[in-house]
């Protein structure tokens, strides 16, 4: 009888277990889907090529034009506007903390900041004494330190400014760059967590997407293969899920935070960059060549 008895309490013990682990991974599963609430749209058209959209506090889009040397403003109101006219090219975009407006000025190979007033400044344009390749994409991180990439697709390969294509980061009083990152082939679009811990970083060149840690001191460790799939462009949900763009398929690829497929949108034209806009941030807003298109999804993104 007593065998019996450790038999029954062994046999509830095990099956608890299962039933937690099959809630726990259900659970997992519904906190991730993604749903598409309101379809595709094309909002504007007729540009060269666009790329790093970018959401003011409101919720207004900013993007480039980079042969049109133009930043425009799609607004809440859903009409469209000229921010900066000859903008050296800028590239990615994006906001940070106190609302300025932190840009990649590809063309001449730097970063620029415009406050909420509109004061301009240079606030990176070179590494040990060289000048940049050309000034890509970026991540503000909650220090008030900025991310970037700085690859190369045109002009001379052979002879590069910084003699390869690595990742940057410029500490928060904005006096110091560090390489933080100089392993990659090309790298291009990166975008870090709210909380400051982790950072994407896609290496176009390789066809890959690494995660990796943030220290103390703004320098990366523990690199790990995120997906095997490069991005022009990314942005991430409230969910941590990491959405990138691969321009060779035309699509927008949604990932988990644990490297898992949730979802494919395929755009018309080849997307460059995504990102959350709308007053609640319930608007995926994404640049592709000549358009900026958007997709209501049943996810928010984050700042």
């Amino acid at each position: 009888m007593r065998n019996y008895t450790i038999l029954l309490i062994l046999f509830f013990i095990v099956s608890c277990g299962k039933d937690s682990k099959k809630e726990s991974k259900t659970s997992e599963n519904e906190h991730s889907a993604i749903e598409i609430i309101s379809p595709l749209e094309q909002i504007a058209s007729g540009f060269i090529f666009v790329e790093g959209p970018a959401a003011d506090q409101n919720g207004n889009i900013y993007f480039s034009d980079i042969p049109n040397q133009r930043i425009h403003i799609w607004t809440l109101q859903d009409s469209l506007k000229t921010f900066r006219e000859n903008s050296n090219g800028s590239n990615g975009l994006f906001f940070d903390k106190n609302q300025n407006l932190i840009a990649c000025e590809g063309y001449a190979s730097r970063l620029s900041l415009t406050t909420p007033e509109g004061d301009y400044s240079i606030i990176a344009s070179e590494f040990e004494g060289k000048s940049f390749n050309k000034t890509n994409d970026l991540w503000p991180d909650p220090k008030g330190g900025v991310y970037f990439t700085d690859p190369q697709y045109d002009g001379d390969m052979e002879n590069l400014n910084q003699g390869g294509m690595h990742v940057y980061y410029l500490s928060p009083d904005h006096h110091t760059v560090l390489r933080v990152c100089d392993d990659l082939v090309r790298p291009n679009g990166i975008i870090g967590t709210p909380d400051g811990k982790i950072l994407y970083v896609s290496d176009r060149g390789a066809g890959k997407t690494y995660k990796y840690n943030i220290t103390a001191d703004g320098t990366l460790s523990e690199k790990t293969l995120f997906v095997n799939e490069g991005s022009d462009g990314m942005t991430l949900d409230e969910n941590g899920n990491l959405y990138i763009t691969t321009k060779d398929k035309s699509q927008v690829d949604i990932y988990s935070k644990e490297g898992n497929h949730l979802k494919t949108i395929e755009i018309p034209e080849a997307p460059t960059n995504v990102c959350f806009g709308g007053k609640n941030r319930e608007l995926l807003f994404i640049t592709a060549h000549t358009s900026l298109y958007r997709i209501g999804l049943d996810a928010k993104g984050v700042d």
